[in-house]
């Protein structure tokens, strides 16, 4: 990576953004300049990357110019509006919202799985949504070894997959609470949705809006980019996602059913262990497998609690854990952005 790079963090005062400053510090990637783009309200800001200041600018269609790079997390309308700007001035996106996820000209890429698909840009790239990320990464090797036929996931997925004040809502409801105080919920589970409901103790079974068939936009997302990303438009997939009173980690319940059946546990474990991107905790006897509270700041996907299903030789379980802020989001962009610089994709 000797080459240096123009590169632009749209939204980069936001949760997501601001982890894809420190992940893109963490991996010292070959920065030339860099423009922090924002909302007009959050424009004016001052932030700090690599010891030196930068003044946030409100993103508009000539903030692109001369940018090679641009990380976009700053919500859907922004990515429709000001993506197709910045690839007509010569950037490469890559976009962090659902906006062109499922769209067919747009590559939806997690490194460890489909980095090839990378090479069939058009200016923009998609980072899928957090819970498939990591459900992909585990699922992949397994694919490849032993077939795919269904996946059935749960998720149980951290407030601060819903933003920043989301996990204000969470703290201050906790604490209200604890004082013996009413509560007034008024973002969860969904901002813009008719009720909302506490957060803080508590399970709830919805994670953006409610689509005609009953699913929510959240779980279509899961079920759509699996079979997307693997290139498998038969993969049986279905997904009911949860949000729990956790900041950060959104952990998963999966259930699939391999095309080859016999495989043993042990022969599971141990093609996971070598996996790009998957960190094995799986000694039940010792109580290990793991936890959202163990994987934040952390850039792996942590797969355990391995079994085989009692009733069928080709059914197995798992329980997989990941950093949504991370892996979930700012890492698989900076990854994704290495990988263009690998594969010779920039100009």
């Amino acid at each position: 990576m000797s080459n240096q790079f123009h590169v632009a963090v749209v939204g980069a005062t936001g949760a997501v953004g601001q982890q894809m400053l420190k992940t893109l510090e963490e991996r010292d990637f070959p920065i030339g300049s860099l423009k922090l783009l924002s909302s007009k309200r959050s424009a004016g800001k001052v932030m700090t990357f690599k010891g030196q200041e930068y003044t946030v600018e409100e993103a508009i269609p000539e903030s692109f110019e001369g940018v090679q790079i641009a990380l976009f997390s700053a919500g859907g309308s922004v990515s429709k509006a000001l993506a197709p700007e910045a690839v007509k001035r010569g950037a490469i996106v890559v976009d962090n919202t659902s906006a062109f996820r499922m769209d067919p000209e747009v590559p939806l890429v997690v490194p460890e799985v489909n980095e090839e698909d990378l090479k069939e840009h058009n200016g923009i790239i998609a980072n899928p949504n957090c819970s498939t990320i990591q459900m992909v990464v585990a699922l992949e090797p397994l694919r490849q070894k032993y077939g795919l036929t269904k996946v059935i996931v749960s998720t149980y997925q951290a407030v601060s997959g819903a933003g920043l004040e989301a996990i204000e809502e969470m703290k201050q409801q906790t604490k209200d609470i604890l004082e013996g105080k009413d509560v007034t919920p008024e973002i969860l589970p969904v901002g813009g949705d008719k009720k909302h409901y506490q957060i803080a103790f508590n399970a709830i079974p919805q994670i953006d809006l409610f689509q005609d068939n009953g699913y929510t936009f959240e779980e279509m997302k899961m079920m759509n980019e699996t079979k997307k990303i693997m290139h498998m438009a038969e993969l049986e997939v279905a997904a009911t996602c949860v949000r729990l009173p956790v900041e950060t980690g959104h952990s998963e319940s999966v259930y699939i059913e391999t095309e080859k059946a016999g495989a043993t546990v042990q022969e599971v474990k141990e093609l996971l262990e070598k996996s790009p991107g998957v960190t094995l905790q799986d000694d039940p006897s010792n109580q290990v497998y793991p936890l959202a509270s163990e994987c934040v700041g952390k850039n792996d996907v942590f797969v355990g609690r391995i079994r085989k299903d009692l009733d069928r030789d080709n059914g197995y379980h798992m329980w997989i854990v990941s950093d949504n802020l991370l892996k979930g989001a700012a890492w698989n962009s900076v990854q994704i952005a290495e990988s263009l610089v690998k594969l010779n994709l920039l100009k």
